[in-house]
């Protein structure tokens, strides 16, 4: 069961952080207030749990103009997609050995 548990990332234990790689991997771009109505999350909340995604190099951050108006989109990185599945895997594994011992 250690070895499970080694794979297991830490990045990804908050629900925000969860939330927002589950949506990159399903979706190939998202904009902020996609996000935050999707999870339901304040500005800075998400600011803060996409800044740490960010800092890991698991999301990649693209600002532009759309008009006048400022429009920021989010894609997970090849890395963030290795990790998140990684992360997934062990989860998997960890549930179905706990199972199959009871």
């Amino acid at each position: 069961m250690k070895d499970y548990l080694e794979n297991i990332n830490k990045a990804f234990e908050s629900r925000a952080r969860l939330g927002i790689m589950s949506v990159l991997m399903v979706e190939e771009r998202v904009d902020f207030n996609t996000l935050k109505e999707t999870l339901q999350l304040t500005d800075g909340n998400l600011a803060s749990h996409l800044r740490a995604l960010e800092e890991a190099e698991y999301l990649r951050v693209e600002k532009q103009f759309v008009g006048r108006k400022p429009n920021t989109t989010y894609h997970a990185t090849k890395a963030g997609r290795d990790a998140f599945t990684s992360h997934l895997d062990a989860l998997e594994q960890l549930i179905l050995s706990n199972r199959s011992g009871s």
